[in-house]
């Protein structure tokens, strides 16, 4: 209980009801949501470009992988449960991620409501500059590539028997926009990872020059690792490496 300077203190017996605001939705709480979101996102990310790039193994072994991915879990699960059960922790992470990510940002607009004609123009990163349009693209492309490789209608093949010949099928020459896409929104999610590591890395308390340097170095690292080992299965078939 408590009252301001303004305010006559409660008299005997008069209870005084404060709203505290929920940890988890106080700037550090949705800080913590965004990181915790972000890690596991992240950790999605590089376990699937791991299977993607098992198409360099041949049909068989791709195919085998993909059934497998169907089959964890049982027969403590029914079949294909764990990719569901995948899925919605995915999509929990994806909109507590973008959640998290709007209200700091409208907090941080609204604390800074006047705009000072003379003010000098805070230079930021593209990455940072963009992150809501590319937020958008990357929202864009994962609906794209469930409709595609996922439930198969959007794929010109679309047997969920063979997700070899889906991928071929897929990033055949002749649908090298599809590929145009795919390597939009993959530079995209690079440079919001590259954004996203680095801040998280930088909130850690690495805000030294040597420490802003070796984030950097890092986030550099994991963002163009991550979009060459996706971009490479498109462009392997586009160019008849993978047939």
């Amino acid at each position: 209980m408590h009252w301001t300077t303004d305010q006559s203190p409660p008299s005997v017996g008069q209870v005084v009801i404060t709203k505290t605001r929920s940890p988890i939705r106080s700037n550090v709480g949705l800080k913590a949501v965004m990181a915790v979101t972000g890690i596991l996102l992240v950790l999605f990310l590089v376990v699937h470009m791991l299977g993607n790039l098992k198409i360099f193994t041949g049909e068989t072994s791709f195919d085998h992988y993909a059934h497998w991915l169907r089959d964890i879990g049982t027969p403590l699960l029914p079949h294909t449960w764990y990719l569901w059960i995948q899925r919605t922790v995915l999509t929990v992470a994806v909109v507590a991620h973008i959640v998290a990510a709007t209200v700091l940002a409208r907090r941080a607009r609204a604390a800074r409501p006047v705009k000072y004609a003379h003010r000098k123009k805070i230079q930021g990163s593209y990455a940072a500059r963009t992150m809501r349009w590319g937020g958008v693209i990357i929202l864009l492309f994962v609906i794209y590539h469930i409709l595609d490789l996922t439930t198969g209608d959007l794929n010109p093949q679309g047997d969920a028997s063979n997700p070899y010949g889906n991928v071929v099928a897929d990033f055949a020459p002749e649908r090298w926009y599809v590929t145009l896409f795919y390597t939009l929104a993959i530079v995209t999610v690079g440079f919001h990872l590259r954004h996203g590591i680095f801040s998280a890395l930088r909130s850690l308390g690495q805000q030294t020059p040597q420490g802003e340097r070796r984030n950097r170095a890092i986030a550099l690292v994991v963002a163009v690792g991550l979009c060459v080992g996706y971009l490479v299965v498109p462009f392997a078939v586009l160019t008849g490496l993978v047939s």
